[in-house]
Protein backbone atom coordinates (compact mmCIF):
# COMPACT_ATOMS: atom_id res chain seq x y z
CA UNK A 1 0.00 0.00 0.00
CA UNK A 2 1.45 3.47 -0.72
CA UNK A 3 1.08 6.36 1.88
CA UNK A 4 1.40 8.85 -0.42
CA UNK A 5 0.06 9.19 -4.28
CA UNK A 6 1.10 12.04 -5.82
CA UNK A 7 -0.30 14.03 -9.58
CA UNK A 8 0.91 15.99 -12.09
CA UNK A 9 -1.46 18.40 -12.70
CA UNK A 10 -2.12 19.82 -16.01
CA UNK A 11 -3.20 16.93 -18.28
CA UNK A 12 -3.21 14.35 -15.79
CA UNK A 13 -5.75 15.64 -13.08
CA UNK A 14 -7.27 18.54 -15.39
CA UNK A 15 -7.06 19.78 -19.06
CA UNK A 16 -4.94 22.76 -19.29
CA UNK A 17 -5.19 25.05 -17.02
CA UNK A 18 -8.65 24.08 -16.22
CA UNK A 19 -10.35 23.39 -13.28
CA UNK A 20 -10.92 19.89 -11.86
CA UNK A 21 -14.15 18.51 -13.34
CA UNK A 22 -16.69 17.43 -10.67
CA UNK A 23 -16.11 13.86 -10.61
CA UNK A 24 -11.99 13.73 -10.40
CA UNK A 25 -12.96 16.47 -7.25
CA UNK A 26 -14.49 14.04 -5.49
CA UNK A 27 -12.17 11.24 -6.80
CA UNK A 28 -9.39 12.95 -5.08
CA UNK A 29 -11.45 13.28 -1.95
CA UNK A 30 -12.29 9.65 -1.92
CA UNK A 31 -8.76 8.97 -2.15
CA UNK A 32 -7.71 11.29 0.34
CA UNK A 33 -9.44 8.85 3.02
CA UNK A 34 -7.31 6.11 1.84
CA UNK A 35 -3.97 8.32 1.50
CA UNK A 36 -2.30 11.29 1.56
CA UNK A 37 -2.30 12.95 -2.16
CA UNK A 38 0.19 15.55 -3.08
CA UNK A 39 -0.39 17.21 -6.47
CA UNK A 40 3.19 18.63 -8.26
CA UNK A 41 3.14 21.17 -11.07
CA UNK A 42 4.49 23.91 -13.61
CA UNK A 43 2.21 26.37 -12.22
CA UNK A 44 2.00 28.60 -9.52
CA UNK A 45 -0.08 29.02 -6.80
CA UNK A 46 -2.95 31.00 -7.94
CA UNK A 47 -3.08 28.38 -10.44
CA UNK A 48 -3.63 25.57 -7.98
CA UNK A 49 -6.00 27.27 -5.81
CA UNK A 50 -7.88 27.66 -8.94
CA UNK A 51 -7.49 24.49 -10.46
CA UNK A 52 -7.37 22.60 -7.56
CA UNK A 53 -8.41 23.73 -3.85
CA UNK A 54 -11.32 25.59 -4.88
CA UNK A 55 -13.17 22.96 -6.65
CA UNK A 56 -12.48 20.05 -3.75
CA UNK A 57 -15.46 19.29 -2.06
CA UNK A 58 -16.06 20.48 1.52
CA UNK A 59 -15.81 16.72 3.11
CA UNK A 60 -12.31 16.23 1.23
CA UNK A 61 -9.78 16.04 4.38
CA UNK A 62 -6.61 18.65 2.75
CA UNK A 63 -5.26 18.81 6.10
CA UNK A 64 -3.53 15.16 4.01
CA UNK A 65 -3.20 17.30 0.55
CA UNK A 66 0.31 18.43 -0.04
CA UNK A 67 0.13 21.40 -3.07
CA UNK A 68 3.76 21.80 -4.67
CA UNK A 69 3.66 24.67 -7.48
CA UNK A 70 6.27 25.42 -9.61
CA UNK A 71 7.72 21.61 -9.91
CA UNK A 72 8.09 21.55 -6.31
CA UNK A 73 10.25 24.95 -5.50
CA UNK A 74 6.98 25.91 -3.58
CA UNK A 75 5.07 23.89 -0.87
CA UNK A 76 1.87 25.23 0.32
CA UNK A 77 -0.03 23.35 3.22
CA UNK A 78 -3.59 23.99 5.00
CA UNK A 79 -3.40 24.79 8.42
CA UNK A 80 -5.84 26.25 10.88
CA UNK A 81 -8.58 26.64 7.68
CA UNK A 82 -6.31 28.42 5.26
CA UNK A 83 -3.30 27.34 2.63
CA UNK A 84 0.04 28.75 3.89
CA UNK A 85 3.01 28.61 1.91
CA UNK A 86 5.95 27.29 3.91
CA UNK A 87 8.66 27.37 1.26
CA UNK A 88 9.87 28.97 -2.10
CA UNK A 89 13.01 28.75 -3.46
CA UNK A 90 12.82 32.06 -5.69
CA UNK A 91 15.56 33.38 -8.86
CA UNK A 92 17.17 36.31 -8.12
CA UNK A 93 16.41 39.11 -9.99
CA UNK A 94 19.68 39.02 -11.64
CA UNK A 95 18.68 35.00 -12.50
CA UNK A 96 15.81 35.90 -14.13
CA UNK A 97 17.24 38.37 -16.52
CA UNK A 98 19.96 35.69 -17.77
CA UNK A 99 16.66 33.51 -18.23
CA UNK A 100 14.43 35.95 -20.48
CA UNK A 101 17.50 36.99 -22.25
CA UNK A 102 18.19 33.12 -23.40
CA UNK A 103 14.84 32.83 -24.08
CA UNK A 104 14.53 35.72 -26.68
CA UNK A 105 17.47 34.54 -27.75
CA UNK A 106 16.49 30.84 -28.20
CA UNK A 107 13.37 31.60 -29.70
CA UNK A 108 14.53 33.57 -32.41
CA UNK A 109 17.50 30.88 -33.31
CA UNK A 110 15.00 27.81 -33.33
CA UNK A 111 12.35 30.34 -34.92
CA UNK A 112 9.24 28.89 -33.32
CA UNK A 113 7.12 32.04 -33.82
CA UNK A 114 2.93 31.45 -34.12
CA UNK A 115 0.37 32.80 -36.25
CA UNK A 116 -1.04 34.06 -33.24
CA UNK A 117 -0.31 34.60 -29.47
CA UNK A 118 -2.91 34.98 -26.87
CA UNK A 119 -1.46 36.92 -23.42
CA UNK A 120 2.17 36.89 -22.41
CA UNK A 121 4.56 34.50 -23.54
CA UNK A 122 6.93 34.86 -20.91
CA UNK A 123 5.66 34.57 -17.47
CA UNK A 124 7.95 34.94 -13.68
CA UNK A 125 6.35 33.07 -11.42
CA UNK A 126 9.00 34.01 -8.62
CA UNK A 127 10.48 30.38 -8.30
CA UNK A 128 10.13 29.45 -12.15
CA UNK A 129 10.32 30.69 -15.17
CA UNK A 130 7.34 29.59 -17.67
CA UNK A 131 7.24 29.73 -21.88
CA UNK A 132 3.79 29.49 -22.93
CA UNK A 133 4.41 29.20 -26.61
CA UNK A 134 1.08 30.47 -28.21
CA UNK A 135 0.69 32.49 -24.97
CA UNK A 136 -0.99 32.27 -21.03
CA UNK A 137 -4.39 32.86 -22.26
CA UNK A 138 -4.47 30.28 -25.36
CA UNK A 139 -7.47 28.87 -26.28
CA UNK A 140 -7.47 24.75 -24.90
CA UNK A 141 -8.03 23.16 -28.87
CA UNK A 142 -5.18 25.70 -29.92
CA UNK A 143 -3.39 24.54 -27.19
CA UNK A 144 -3.66 21.30 -27.86
CA UNK A 145 -3.02 21.03 -31.46
CA UNK A 146 0.20 23.03 -31.24
CA UNK A 147 3.26 20.51 -30.19
CA UNK A 148 1.05 17.66 -29.19
CA UNK A 149 3.66 15.28 -29.57
CA UNK A 150 6.21 17.28 -27.80
CA UNK A 151 8.72 17.96 -30.56
CA UNK A 152 8.98 21.70 -31.07
CA UNK A 153 9.60 22.19 -27.52
CA UNK A 154 12.27 19.36 -27.79
CA UNK A 155 14.10 21.68 -30.06
CA UNK A 156 13.82 24.82 -28.09
CA UNK A 157 14.90 23.00 -24.81
CA UNK A 158 17.98 21.49 -26.87
CA UNK A 159 19.11 25.13 -27.66
CA UNK A 160 18.16 26.35 -23.94
CA UNK A 161 19.96 24.36 -22.33
CA UNK A 162 22.88 25.35 -24.16
CA UNK A 163 22.34 29.09 -23.38
CA UNK A 164 21.69 28.42 -19.22
CA UNK A 165 24.02 25.36 -18.07
CA UNK A 166 23.16 24.56 -14.81
CA UNK A 167 19.55 25.06 -14.79
CA UNK A 168 16.69 22.27 -14.94
CA UNK A 169 15.19 22.84 -18.12
CA UNK A 170 11.54 20.83 -18.54
CA UNK A 171 8.68 20.66 -20.72
CA UNK A 172 5.28 20.37 -19.72
CA UNK A 173 1.40 21.06 -20.08
CA UNK A 174 0.42 21.31 -23.62
CA UNK A 175 2.55 24.23 -24.76
CA UNK A 176 5.21 25.32 -21.72
CA UNK A 177 9.01 24.92 -21.22
CA UNK A 178 9.76 25.19 -18.02
CA UNK A 179 12.91 26.75 -16.13
CA UNK A 180 13.79 26.40 -11.97
CA UNK A 181 16.36 26.71 -9.99
CA UNK A 182 19.98 24.45 -10.66
CA UNK A 183 18.67 20.98 -9.46
CA UNK A 184 14.99 21.83 -8.73
CA UNK A 185 12.63 19.85 -10.71
CA UNK A 186 10.09 17.30 -9.64
CA UNK A 187 12.05 14.84 -8.32
CA UNK A 188 14.01 17.47 -5.95
CA UNK A 189 10.20 18.58 -5.12
CA UNK A 190 9.64 14.74 -4.50
CA UNK A 191 12.69 14.07 -2.47
CA UNK A 192 11.36 17.31 0.02
CA UNK A 193 8.04 15.70 0.02
CA UNK A 194 9.54 12.66 1.52
CA UNK A 195 11.39 14.41 4.02
CA UNK A 196 9.29 16.30 4.93
CA UNK A 197 6.11 14.24 5.28
CA UNK A 198 8.25 11.24 6.73
CA UNK A 199 7.59 8.88 4.44
CA UNK A 200 10.03 6.80 2.69
CA UNK A 201 10.57 7.84 -1.33
CA UNK A 202 9.39 3.54 -1.79
CA UNK A 203 5.78 4.21 -0.10
CA UNK A 204 5.07 7.33 -2.83
CA UNK A 205 3.41 6.71 -6.18
CA UNK A 206 3.78 9.32 -8.67
CA UNK A 207 1.30 9.47 -11.57
CA UNK A 208 1.91 12.40 -14.54
CA UNK A 209 1.43 12.23 -18.24
CA UNK A 210 4.62 13.28 -19.24
CA UNK A 211 7.16 10.33 -18.12
CA UNK A 212 9.54 10.84 -21.07
CA UNK A 213 13.30 11.75 -20.98
CA UNK A 214 12.66 15.40 -21.33
CA UNK A 215 9.09 15.69 -19.81
CA UNK A 216 8.88 17.42 -16.75
CA UNK A 217 7.16 14.09 -15.03
CA UNK A 218 10.51 12.31 -16.42
CA UNK A 219 12.47 12.92 -13.07
CA UNK A 220 10.08 11.23 -10.63
CA UNK A 221 10.83 8.02 -12.80
CA UNK A 222 14.52 8.90 -13.20
CA UNK A 223 15.11 9.22 -9.22
CA UNK A 224 13.54 5.68 -8.98
CA UNK A 225 9.72 6.16 -7.42
CA UNK A 226 7.11 3.73 -8.88
CA UNK A 227 5.02 5.40 -11.64
CA UNK A 228 2.23 5.51 -13.67
CA UNK A 229 1.97 6.95 -17.04
CA UNK A 230 -1.53 7.90 -18.01
CA UNK A 231 -2.65 9.46 -21.22
CA UNK A 232 -5.01 12.34 -19.98
CA UNK A 233 -7.20 12.88 -16.98
CA UNK A 234 -9.77 10.24 -18.06
CA UNK A 235 -7.02 7.77 -17.40
CA UNK A 236 -6.15 8.79 -14.42
CA UNK A 237 -9.87 8.81 -13.05
CA UNK A 238 -9.44 4.75 -13.86
CA UNK A 239 -6.33 4.88 -12.31
CA UNK A 240 -7.13 6.32 -8.78
CA UNK A 241 -10.94 4.38 -8.67
CA UNK A 242 -8.36 1.11 -8.71
CA UNK A 243 -6.42 2.35 -6.20
CA UNK A 244 -8.75 3.42 -3.85
CA UNK A 245 -10.05 0.12 -4.22
CA UNK A 246 -7.28 -1.77 -3.76
CA UNK A 247 -6.53 0.18 -0.70
CA UNK A 248 -9.27 -0.56 0.93
CA UNK A 249 -8.95 -4.06 0.12
CA UNK A 250 -5.44 -3.87 2.17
Amino acid sequence: MKKIVAFDLDGTLALSKQPLTDEMAELLAQLLTVAQVAVISGGDWPQFEKQVASRLPAHADVSRLWMLPTSGAKLYLHREGAWEAIYAELFTDEQKAEILAAFDASLAATGFTPEEVWGERIEDRGSQITFSALGQQAPLDAKEHWDPDFAKRKVIQADLVKRLPGVSINLGGATSVDVTQPGIDKAWGLRRLSERSGVAEADILFIGDAIFPGGNDYPAKAMGLDTVCVRDAADTANVITAIIACQKAG
